[in-house]
């Protein structure tokens, strides 16, 4: 039986041939990727398929080599057999496919009042400089872990506390972001301006306030941002803040939170005290109920990366 290489060799002899397509044919087939292809297929490949296919192993090999010529921009050539015969096929570039799945995360990542840098937190930018740092990105993966593996299994969310600027805001978005690759969708709230944004628009007819409430309460993943930054009215309080975490503690839905206070701090200086000055603490007492059934606190440390130059 002829061996494919005996064949090529006959098939670039042929007194047919016009000199300068022997030359072209020699250099495509003496190209790394075709020698690869042809001797991967080399059962399935005849004389005659290699014939055939001498306009697709040519039509590869011009594709590759000229990429920014491409008719199909963004796509690479490959070499495929097509029943017994060879085929190129063109699929995404890893240029494209990072670019798609960017796009893709972030479809999944909705961000209301959130700073810009969030759309590109990661992991692998989080800065660890000390152990407790470091257990917190450990915290966040096991998350992370647990509900990609299972979310049927309610896992609480975090409460993330620290000093202004050490990066809990960016260490949501990085957990926003990597659920994202297994196609969790989340919502990041900065909350203060959310309360701005409700209080303004209870007289604007073209504004849906309580559908805008209902798509944050039943988003399967909620990051409430810089809670407790500013004054909380009783009616944001109760019939804002306090409608999304009882709907979340019965649905048993993820939700974080970050904050400069502690949340024992949060209840007693902050939730408990209205705009108007009155304490009302059974009213806080509620909410962070809700809060730590929604959620685990966990200290965040660090330098403010506001202030350094």
């Amino acid at each position: 039986m002829q061996s494919l290489s005996d064949a090529i060799k006959e098939v670039m002899s042929a007194d047919d041939f016009d000199p300068k397509y022997r030359e072209l044919m020699a250099e495509v087939y003496n190209d790394a990727d075709v020698k690869k292809f042809i001797q991967v297929n080399e059962k399935s490949l005849s004389k005659e398929a290699l014939v055939r296919g001498e306009a697709k192993l040519y039509e590869f090999f011009t594709q590759k080599k000229n990429p920014d010529d491409s008719f199909a921009p963004g796509y690479v050539p490959a070499l495929v057999m097509n029943g017994k015969w060879i085929d190129v096929t063109y699929q995404p570039s890893q240029k494209l496919s990072a670019q798609r799945n960017s796009m893709q995360r972030g479809k999944l990542v909705h961000s209301i009042s959130m700073p810009k840098f969030v759309q590109a937190a990661s992991f692998a930018s989080f800065d660890m400089q000390d152990v407790q740092r470091a257990e917190s990105i450990s915290e966040a993966l096991n998350f992370i872990e647990g509900y990609t593996s299972d979310s049927d299994q309610y896992q609480p969310g975090f409460y993330l506390y620290g000093n202004f600027g050490v990066g809990k805001t960016y260490l949501l978005g990085a957990i926003a972001n990597e659920l994202a690759t297994h196609g969790v969708a989340s919502t990041m709230v900065h909350f203060p301006s959310l309360a701005v944004e409700l209080k303004n628009s209870i007289n604007d007819k073209n504004v849906d306030t309580g559908k805008m409430v209902d798509a944050i309460k039943k988003s399967p993943i909620l990051m409430i941002d810089d809670i407790g930054a500013d004054a909380m009215s009783s009616w944001i309080r109760d019939d804002i803040l306090g409608v999304i975490l009882e709907y979340r503690m019965q649905a048993e839905l993820p939700t974080f939170f970050s904050s400069n206070f502690s949340m024992k701090k949060l209840e007693e200086e902050h939730l408990a005290v209205n705009q108007k000055g009155d304490i009302e603490q059974l009213k806080a007492k509620r909410i962070m109920e809700r809060i730590r059934f929604l959620a685990k606190e966990v200290t965040l440390t660090g330098e403010n990366r506001r202030t350094r130059a």
